[in-house]
């Protein structure tokens, strides 16, 4: 682990600060998940730097309300039309 020294508003202080290790981690993972979603690094990747397993990752984003998946309806819809279409063309 290393410190840095970050500007932050005096307000933010208080919450900047964890209590305990759950809230350490809640915090930097919350440091991490913009560049999961902007794919900068995957959610393996991100796992490995937090000391994870990827799926615990998954389980603590899906606990904060974050979503694994960013697809909305419509291109879920669309993708297992695909996956339908493929299966019948193999048969």
């Amino acid at each position: 682990m290393m410190n840095v020294q970050i500007d932050i508003p005096e307000a933010l202080l208080p919450f900047a600060s964890p209590k305990d290790a759950r809230e350490k981690l809640v915090r930097n993972a919350m440091i991490i998940f913009p560049f999961i979603q902007d794919e900068t690094i995957s959610y393996g990747r991100a796992a490995e730097i937090l000391s994870l397993r990827k799926m615990e990752l998954i389980e603590l984003y899906g606990s904060l309300g974050l979503p694994y998946f960013h697809q909305t309806k419509e291109e879920l819809e669309e993708d297992l039309q695909n996956i339908k279409s493929v299966m019948r063309q193999s048969l």
